[in-house]
């Protein structure tokens, strides 16, 4: 079992997967699941500090039985080769975590919903997507950051995270979003919260985000990167399609989330690109 969270804000407790909602998940694996259970992610910067600082470590001795333990994915010795598109829309390689293409691990997200400086809004399926391009060690004296390499305008990352995320969601196994307190205007870093008190659990990670989306009272069309999943066969977008299950209707727990500023020049993506010359 690998467990995801998100620690993209190392520093920023909003930003990142709460340790209780950790627990909850492993909690509920105790009474289904003997272990091991690895809890893995990539942060933009240091995981180890966000593994600290959000009091992960505590997790090992107290579900001692699931045999947890903690990774850092930009460890990794060995990282696959992906190709996404640069600015121009070319080809260009990154590196990938190859424990998340582990055909004999669960992989299990656990996401929060937040508004986005680049796509809108960020849910289950850019959760497990972005923990996969990696970088090195600050202590090496050649340095890359591939996560880098997907944010190369508004238009290339919808893209790039399509295509990441077609090659990994045959590795993936269901998805949690904890919308307890989700954050709205300026994410995934610097937003401020929103008491959704809601949660999203699901097998197909787009069909999770189609109805966090509409539970964030988020445009459907505006994260084109969810769209093209569902074009390219990975997930269910279509809301009439999708089998609502629990007592609250979506319009009992809508809260319409503010979004990023740039919010207009994220979505420009829908139209033509500019002619040049």
């Amino acid at each position: 079992m690998l467990l995801k969270p998100n620690t993209v804000a190392v520093n920023n407790q909003l930003g990142s997967t709460h340790v209780d909602a950790l627990r909850g998940v492993l909690d509920y694996l105790s009474e289904r699941c003997r272990g091991p259970v690895v809890i893995a992610d990539s942060s933009k910067d240091c995981t180890w500090d966000a593994y600290e600082n959000f009091l992960y470590g505590r997790l090992v001795n107290e579900y001692g039985a699931l045999r947890v333990t903690l990774v850092d994915l930009n460890e990794d010795p060995r990282p696959l080769v992906h190709e996404i598109v640069d600015r121009d829309l070319h080809l260009t390689q990154v590196r990938l975590a190859s424990r998340l293409f582990d055909p004999d691990a669960f992989i299990l997200g656990c996401a929060i919903p937040k508004a986005h400086d680049n796509v809108v809004a960020t849910l289950s399926v850019k959760n497990l997507v972005m923990a996969a391009p990696l970088h090195n060690s600050r202590k090496e004296a050649t340095k890359w950051h591939d996560k880098s390499r997907y944010h190369q305008g508004y238009r290339q990352i919808q893209m790039n995270l399509a295509l990441t995320a077609k090659r990994m969601r045959p590795f993936w196994g269901a998805t949690i979003i904890d919308g307890f307190e989700g954050m709205e205007g300026e994410g995934p870093l610097r937003g401020t919260p929103v008491p959704s008190r809601l949660a999203i659990a699901s097998t197909d990670f787009v069909a999770a985000d189609r109805v966090g989306v509409e539970c964030m009272g988020v445009n459907p069309a505006w994260p084109g990167y969810l769209q093209y999943c569902c074009d390219g066969g990975l997930g269910q977008y279509d809301l009439a399609k999708i089998d609502l299950r629990g007592t609250a209707k979506l319009a009992e727990v809508r809260k319409t989330y503010k979004l990023h500023p740039r919010v207009d020049k994220q979505i420009e993506w829908l139209g033509p690109m500019p002619r040049q010359g």
